[in-house]
């Protein structure tokens, strides 16, 4: 089976535990204002790779792995190619590597909550971005609704699957302290979390609308001041 693949970070050191190969996946149905990688938007670019190919080159680094590091396949959106990435990651558990899935969440369907089971089986974590708690601020932002977003949350929940949540830090759009209360509320009734981490928003993705001559949505938006990020932070921690 192939894939396709936008790039290979060889050295991640911020797509989950320890350090990380990462495979980010070509597509994405969402369109969040603050995206910095919109090149990895449309499933017709990027590079066709079979999952052996991915493997290979993800193993050249295990010795990296010791200490909690492995693999994590992020986006675009993985789950829009998920047999592919259920066969890497299989190939990758079977080499003793831990497998760690950073998605929207944006494919579940809680009509068909067990489309994903083959894929979450072999799946160690799941960084899942939770964009707005609020569903119209939500999908203001992204151009979905949040729903089956956070039904993914829940259902994870249930089959006990580790879950690191993350949430980007937007001045005017998601630094609004009902908000972070709200989603902090949402967060207390899973009982899969291990961690919380707030992503200050940043302009570094910027330049790369400006070479697809696409308009920026949040130009004139600066990053959040540090005592707001520390506030989300606080207010988002997890409870003891």
């Amino acid at each position: 089976m192939t894939g396709r693949i936008h790039s290979f970070e060889s050295f991640g050191t911020v797509d989950g535990p320890g350090i990380r190969f990462v495979v980010f996946m070509q597509g994405c149905p969402m369109r969040c204002l603050y995206c910095h990688n919109p090149d990895t938007w449309f499933p017709s670019a990027g590079t066709d790779y079979t999952a052996a190919e991915v493997a290979s080159r993800a193993l050249k680094y295990k010795s990296y792995f010791t200490g909690g590091g492995g693999v994590t396949v992020s986006g675009g959106e993985p789950m829009l190619q998920a047999e592919f990435v259920k066969e890497l990651f299989t190939i990758l558990k079977s080499e003793g590597i831990n497998t760690a899935l950073d998605t929207s969440g944006v494919m579940f369907n809680a009509d068909n909550p067990r489309a994903f089971d083959d894929l979450l089986a072999v799946t160690d974590l799941v960084l899942l971005d939770i964009k707005h708690i609020n569903p119209s601020e939500h999908k203001r932002l992204t151009s979905h609704g949040n729903e089956n977003i956070l039904a993914f949350a829940r259902y994870l929940s249930d089959i006990k699957k580790p879950v690191w949540i993350r949430h980007v830090l937007v001045p005017g759009i998601t630094d609004d302290d009902n908000y972070l209360r709200e989603l902090k509320t949402f967060i207390s009734t899973l009982k899969n979390v291990e961690k919380v981490e707030v992503l200050p928003y940043h302009t570094m993705g910027e330049v790369k609308y400006q070479k697809l001559g696409i308009p920026y949505p949040l130009k004139g938006v600066e990053p959040p001041e540090p005592e707001r990020v520390k506030n989300a932070k606080e207010i988002l921690k997890l409870n003891d």
